[in-house]
């Protein structure tokens, strides 16, 4: 990879990590998922015998996934979204392209290290049988929502700048908007699940970015203001509240009106500026309202353009041959792939400012999903603010309890052979405890005071009940049981 390449080393989970990273990652797959080649899974799919407007979640695929990237590891999640038939498995299936040529030139082809060519020549074409599923033509291709089966795993510096760590990427595709046969209710569910599961999202436009991209995007973010606003709480104690969704960019397809057509940074930069002028202050008050309510949600707003690839491509015949693409949409092509997957880009999911893991991240997505299920409606935004506060303060109550349990199961777990004296476990209990419920508040700082109050509650109670475990097991290795004084 040459100096220009300045994005993250994509490694698959049976390769070494940099010394300042984890050694190595752990064989986490289960039989059934070793064996299987990596393909694009559906965990939301849309229709069923019984009502074709159905929106079904897919946990036990999800967690397939999952099971895929090692306990405490950060995750980010790069999806795309948009009107149908703008190109999103495509785009998504060059991505693949891309992050296979920086693990391994001789994936799918590539080709060696030692050539010259780019990553994109090094194949003669990007097939359908390696990535996400696309034709051309003018019918739907894509129902639902699909995630890669194999996460990619990226070494990155830390946020304090201080190390490195290991963190998973996970490509997410989605089922395109306004195809004429989905309801607006599904389509909504579609795109608001879209929107909270990813870290990175793009939101892949036709040619311009009109009213009407705008309005949708503020539509199914409206939750995210609401959610700032309810959260009065967090303001009056004086803790930052930061914007609920992360990076948003429209990346606008067949862009036509490139000033500069030979110099590529002038072309982003027109790019830039285009964004700016789009977004800038209306004088009407619902054109502004619209823009506040973007810029209130997304921590990072951007915008890249790709000109149109060549006649070849759209035509339903295509068979992906690299050879019919148009040079410059493949240099843009390639400038936007090392700009979404670079260093300073590629941030991990947060969900309230935290930095959450892979196991976190689907009791975010289940939550979500199964809301979203009933009914196939965008719900309420107190409906999700619900939602979102029961997922959080249920991994909170996990992580604490699961603090207590690991410190006192060494003190005093079934694996333990020496006996504590009561005294001794009775303070052991008190100090593990007062961490436990430390942690728990530091997680749980989101939604109603009366539901955060009930979670710690369930910590308490069940940490009692772990209590009287460790006494049970430390009594019976007293070796004075039994005798009488």
């Amino acid at each position: 990879m040459t100096a220009e390449d300045e994005t993250v080393m994509v490694e698959h989970p049976d390769a070494k990590q940099t010394s300042n990273a984890m050694d190595e990652v752990p064989d986490l797959q289960d039989e059934a998922t070793k064996t299987a080649d990596p393909e694009p899974t559906q965990i939301v799919s849309i229709g069923t015998e019984e009502d074709k407007f159905a929106f079904t979640f897919h946990e036990d695929r999800l967690n397939a996934i999952i099971r895929k990237i090692p306990p405490g590891w950060k995750v980010a999640v790069v999806s795309v979204v948009g009107a149908f038939r703008t190109g999103k498995s495509f785009l998504l299936s060059w991505f693949l392209k891309y992050l296979h040529h920086i693990t391994n030139d001789n994936d799918d082809g590539g080709g060696d290290s030692s050539s010259s060519k780019k990553w994109y020549e090094q194949f003669e074409s990007l097939g359908q049988q390696s990535g996400f599923d696309w034709r051309g033509g003018s019918e739907r291709n894509t129902t639902g929502i699909w995630m890669w089966s194999q996460p990619h795993f990226v070494v990155k510096p830390t946020e304090d700048g201080t190390g490195e760590e290991t963190m998973a990427v996970l490509l997410v595709d989605s089922q395109g908007m306004f195809d004429n046969e989905t309801t607006m209710n599904l389509t909504a569910s579609i795109f608001g699940l879209s929107t909270l599961l990813s870290s990175y999202q793009i939101y892949n436009v036709d040619k311009l970015i009109q009213e009407d991209n705008l309005q949708q995007l503020a539509l199914f973010s409206e939750y995210a203001r609401l959610a700032v606003e309810a959260d009065q709480a967090l303001q009056s104690s004086g803790v930052e509240v930061v914007k609920p969704f992360q990076r948003m960019e429209f990346l606008v397809r067949d862009w036509q009106h490139f000033e500069e057509e030979e110099n590529y940074d002038v072309m982003e930069k027109e790019m830039s500026d285009y964004l700016d002028k789009v977004i800038s202050e209306r004088d009407a008050k619902d054109l502004q309202e619209t823009r506040e309510q973007i810029l209130g949600c997304f921590q990072s707003l951007s915008c890249f353009g790709l000109c149109h690839p060549g006649m070849a491509v759209i035509k339903k015949s295509y068979d992906g041959s690299v050879g019919k693409i148009e040079k410059d949409f493949l240099e843009l092509l390639d400038r936007y792939c090392k700009r979404v997957f670079s260093v300073d880009n590629l941030r991990p999911k947060t969900v309230h400012g935290r930095q959450v893991t892979a196991v976190e991240l689907a009791a975010y997505i289940k939550a979500y999903a199964d809301m979203f299920a009933t009914g196939a409606s965008f719900p309420e935004a107190s409906t999700m603010l619900e939602a979102t506060a029961a997922a959080n303060n249920q991994n909170a109550v996990n992580m604490a309890i699961s603090a207590y349990k690991d410190t006192m199961g060494r003190i005093a777990g079934p694996k333990c052979s020496n006996y504590v004296r009561t005294q001794e476990l009775k303070e052991d209990h008190k100090i593990m405890l007062a961490k436990a419920l430390a942690l728990f508040d530091s997680m749980a700082t989101f939604g109603s005071k009366k539901s955060i109050e009930g979670a710690r509650k369930t910590v308490i109670d069940h940490i009692h009940d772990e209590l009287e475990v460790y006494t049970s097991l430390n009594d019976s290795r007293n070796p004075l049981a039994g005798l009488e004084t």
